[in-house]
């Protein structure tokens, strides 16, 4: 049997933030996208926070590629 626990965080002006480290990367969108890996057209929706909620994994990949740390935790 599994018991699923789902958690969510609000993380005000995320988007933001991950569009400005990805303009401050010296790699093109496509190269950091690749090595994520997801589309552009998903990553612009994140950076407009269009999407109803990012996967903390995908927030981790986000950061380990970017080498950021935008201090996202669950208490």
């Amino acid at each position: 049997m599994k018991v699923k626990k789902v958690l969510e965080i609000d993380v005000p002006e995320l988007g933001s933030r991950i569009r400005q480290a990805r303009e401050a990367d010296s790699r093109s969108l496509a190269e950091i996208c690749r090595q994520i890996p997801m589309t552009t057209m998903n990553w612009y929706r994140i950076e407009a926070e269009e999407t109803k909620a990012l996967p903390i994994e995908t927030l981790e990949r986000i950061e380990s590629v970017l080498g950021v740390n935008f201090g996202v935790k669950f208490d």
